[in-house]
């Protein structure tokens, strides 16, 4: 294709992680999918961990191949991760152990020991992040206690996508989204918050060089044709990038393991509302801000679909979403978000308990436990978006679906119909589009959001769904916030 442009996009996801090719002709990007592969944590002596040598190698890999087949038509990579979980380097660059994987106990009881030594109220004022067990300032301090006490050897903190462009260009950076997950920014200045820093008593020094989406970092080291060029380095900064809006400010919904809603600002918007609420103000792409609530998303599905598995069943996503639709509707309901979910040995059980102890039936058969996690997650959007509403005072009309969970019809339909809002579902590589997005801004191809927005829309289709049984999903929430509110 002539005066084409293939940009990369390395998309590391919590379950699995691929390399996509974006060819980009002047007028469309066209997407194929180079590598794919497994992205599985292991429990070692001191907790579980991701393994970052496995990944980083695939990455490599599907890099390699992509330049074998495609030769100087490749000109850059873009890589984007989770949020919130880190590495630590040494002076020389090398790496303080495998990196911690999140949902790891490590950081119970630290929040409570944050908050003795600087109020939560004042956490949230200075960062405007929502408080969750994971989040990198909790991680560190359980890393301060641990006698490994790697925080002492350290000389640098990386987030992930920053761990992966240091070995892919040996320059350390932190990317700002990426940054912004972790509750160590602050929101107004988007810059380290030394003060919270110093109050938590971790070492300034790891905190280092901060760069915004769409810098260029420098060539690869493995091959010096290839730029590497910082995207939206959290995942999520990059698929709200790739929503195909032509409003301003869009309502989006980032539909995956975690579901992410929210809406993009110009600026942040700290209030004592959005935090009882638990939203989070993430830094964004071009300057801007992603005022959004984490969701529990597909984890339940996903982690009831493994036990399922493991215990002979041959039904897919698709497969169990088409039974779910057969299921008498509401047969019960539960909170996505509610503790016993967040970490659970065996899913499904403790969803049969969560049932029981709110006075529901259980649930045995996986369609109707499918269903019933559907249900709950669009009525759970709902409650979002009403706390949306009333946050921003404005009203929410439209809400783009992004991600994998974009592919499931049935839960988009319940999302409309538990919100009363136009949905428009797609694109499922929203995530690789934005990467790709901001390599092309780095490279002078692209001028703004906009401009981008407007190459999405032009390279993917999107399906529209319309709010319906308006009556039934009323009574459905008023049973829904009676239940998760007890």
């Amino acid at each position: 294709m002539k005066n084409s442009k293939i940009c990369l996009a390395a998309d590391l996801g919590a379950g699995s992680g691929r390399v996509l090719a974006g060819r980009y002709d002047g007028d469309r990007i066209e997407l194929t999918e180079i590598s794919r592969f497994a992205n599985n944590p292991v429990q070692l002596a001191n907790g579980w961990h991701w393994q970052f040598e496995t990944l980083f190698g695939e990455i490599e890999a599907g890099i390699r191949k992509a330049v074998a087949a495609h030769g100087d038509e490749v000109v850059s990579v873009g890589v984007d991760t989770w949020g919130v979980d880190y590495g630590l380097l040494d002076a020389s660059g090398s790496l303080l152990g495998p990196p911690f994987q999140y949902r790891d106990s490590r950081t119970d009881g630290m929040q409570e020991h944050a908050f003795s030594l600087m109020p939560r109220d004042e956490i949230y004022q200075r960062t405007g992040i929502q408080f969750m067990f994971f989040n990198t300032l909790f991680q560190l301090l359980a890393e301060a206690r641990a006698p490994e006490k790697l925080l002492e050897k350290a000389s640098s903190l990386l987030f992930l996508p920053d761990l992966i462009n240091f070995r892919l260009t040996g320059k350390r950076a932190v990317e700002r989204s990426i940054a912004s997950t972790g509750q160590l920014l602050n929101a107004a200045t988007q810059q380290w918050d030394r003060e919270l820093i110093a109050a938590m008593n971790l070492p300034e020094n790891i905190f280092g060089e901060l760069v915004d989406a769409g810098t260029i970092l420098g060539p690869m080291l493995s091959h010096p044709s290839v730029q590497v060029i910082v995207p939206g380095c959290h995942d999520t900064a990059s698929a709200v990038a790739g929503v195909p809006a032509d409003e301003p400010e869009p309502v989006f919904l980032s539909s995956g393991t975690w579901s992410l809603f929210g809406r993009e600002l110009k600026k942040p918007l700290i209030s004592e509302a959005g935090h009882q609420a638990g939203f989070s103000n993430e830094a964004g792409v071009f300057g801007t801000t992603r005022l959004l609530k984490n969701i529990a998303g597909m984890w339940l599905l996903q982690e009831c679909k493994r036990h399922w598995d493991a215990a002979g069943s041959t039904l897919g996503y698709a497969e169990l979403v088409a039974a779910a639709a057969t299921q008498p509707p509401f047969a019960a309901l539960l909170d996505p978000d509610a503790p016993e979910f967040q970490a659970p040995e065996h899913m499904p059980s403790a969803i049969t308990r969560w049932l029981e102890n709110s006075g529901q039936p259980a649930l045995s058969d996986p369609a109707a436990i499918t269903r019933c996690i559907l249900e709950s997650l669009a009525l759970k959007y709902r409650q979002v978006k009403e706390n949306l509403e009333s946050i921003t005072d404005r009203p929410i009309q439209r809400i783009h679906i992004v991600g994998g969970g974009s592919q499931n019809d049935l839960l988009n339909q319940f999302a409309a119909n538990s919100t009363g809002c136009s949905v428009i579902a797609g694109p499922v590589e929203a995530t690789s589009l934005g990467n790709i997005l901001l390599q092309l801004y780095a490279l002078g191809d692209i001028k703004s959001i906009e401009d981008g927005r407007a190459l999405v829309r032009r390279s993917v289709q999107t399906k529209s769904f319309e709010p319906a049984d308006a009556g039934e999903w009323e009574d459905a929430y008023s049973r829904y916030i009676r239940l998760t509110t007890r």
